[in-house]
């Protein structure tokens, strides 16, 4: 049985809002898409604290107004997980709403950095080493968490099959 909530956790330009639709097409699922991007493409990316944690609610808010609508299986394109990371990135530290927050995916999916970095005005990280502590941080997230996550990595289709796998061997 497929996962109910999927989420593609990583760090930017890794491809996981390009294979959101994709997964949700092949799976007869709904996308939820990143709240953060909306947000930042409107308000710029000098964020605050304040910032993440509006960026993180809203998001999580519209995932449960899509699953409360029967929406599944869904694909998160991001959660407030991811958000708590970025927070990490840009402060260090992050809010405490983030670790009190529990609504965690069914399944992770976590993007490897083996993609070129595009920039597109809302990223911020494309520096190698900026790269890695991203994708180190995202990766130790999840095991902190406890949740179930499978590594996506591979370019083109052999990203797709990658994801395929993960899901399937989750099912």
């Amino acid at each position: 049985m497929t996962p109910r909530t999927i989420c593609l956790h990583g760090p930017e330009s890794t491809g996981k809002s390009t294979l959101a639709p994709r997964l949700a097409a092949h799976l007869g699922g709904e996308v939820a898409e990143e709240y953060g991007r909306e947000y930042a493409e409107a308000r710029g990316i000098d964020f605050t604290m304040q910032d993440l944690v509006e960026i993180a609610r809203t998001h999580d808010a519209g995932v449960q107004t899509m699953l409360a609508a029967g929406l599944t299986p869904l694909i998160l394109d991001t959660d407030p997980l991811m958000t708590a990371v970025w927070a990490d990135m840009l402060f260090g530290r992050r809010d405490p709403w983030f670790d009190a927050w529990n609504d965690t995916a069914d399944l992770y999916l976590l993007f490897d950095i083996d993609l070129p970095w595009v920039a597109d005005g809302t990223r911020m990280f494309g520096e190698p080493a900026q790269r890695q502590r991203f994708f180190d941080l995202s990766k130790a997230e999840l095991e902190r968490r406890g949740v179930r996550w499978a590594l996506v990595s591979g370019e083109d289709e052999a990203r797709w099959q990658s994801v395929l796998r993960a899901v399937e061997a989750a099912s």
